[in-house]
């Protein structure tokens, strides 16, 4: 896709489709909830719903890109679920390094996988490697990821659903955060955003507030209100 209204990237791509459930973050997740919408539509591109599958056909969208974007990468999956093949992770990163007019932002709640092939792929500065983070129960990957010789290393903490104490912030350039949103989102309390907030702000980690979450909207952009004002921080190479 060109565009994305994800507030923290300008688009998304997705060679690859489909997931399965890790923790308890992905107990209502968005592209499961999306792509399930359209199974069975014949021509469709989530045709078979949430299912797996790899898109070599999308592998190298990038590269016909014109204009620098910030590109939120596998936003329909996991790049490194244990059923996707190393080669074709490999092939992901090797046309990331070949257009390197954009930046790319990974994802991952595998974050174990992430280490065993991290030194089987290139790391040019315009990948940035994340994490996903919803509660106290999942901040190893915090620890993972802080091995990854990656230029720029960031956590998303959403959907945020429980307190997190003492967020690992060693060698961590970026930290987002938001609360749930949908028809079964579970409350974030503000208390928990802002307590990372304050963390990010002793460690001199950039800071971005994505939404409050709930169940009427995500309540995000200008909405995204933590004491009085939006927080829309970037890591500073940006650009």
């Amino acid at each position: 896709m060109n565009t994305s209204s994800i507030e923290w990237t300008d688009a998304t791509w997705n060679p690859i489709i489909g997931c399965t459930k890790v923790s308890q973050g992905c107990k209502f997740c968005y592209a499961e909830t999306l792509a399930e919408r359209f199974r069975g539509v014949p021509g469709h591109p989530f045709e078979h719903g949430f299912d797996l599958r790899l898109v070599p056909s999308k592998l190298e969208e990038p590269l016909h890109w014109e204009k620098p974007r910030k590109v939120f990468t596998c936003s329909m999956s996991d790049l490194f679920h244990e059923d996707i093949p190393a080669d074709y992770i490999r092939k992901v990163f090797e046309v990331m390094e070949l257009a390197n007019k954009h930046t790319f932002q990974v994802l991952t709640k595998r974050s174990s996988r992430l280490i065993e092939l991290m030194n089987q792929l290139p790391w040019p500065k315009n990948v940035w490697m994340g994490v996903s983070i919803e509660n106290q129960d999942a901040i190893f990957r915090a620890r993972d990821l802080a091995k990854v010789p990656a230029s720029i290393r960031f956590l998303s903490v959403e959907p945020l659903i429980g307190p997190i104490k003492r967020l690992p912030l060693k060698k961590i350039d970026w930290v987002i955060v938001g609360g749930e949103s949908g028809i079964k989102a579970r409350p974030m309390d503000p208390e928990w955003a802002r307590s990372i907030r304050d963390e990010c702000d002793k460690k001199n980690v950039a800071f971005f507030f994505k939404q409050l979450g709930g169940r009427r909207g995500k309540r995000s952009g200008d909405q995204a209100i933590l004491d009085g004002r939006t927080w829309h921080q970037y890591p500073v190479s940006i650009g």
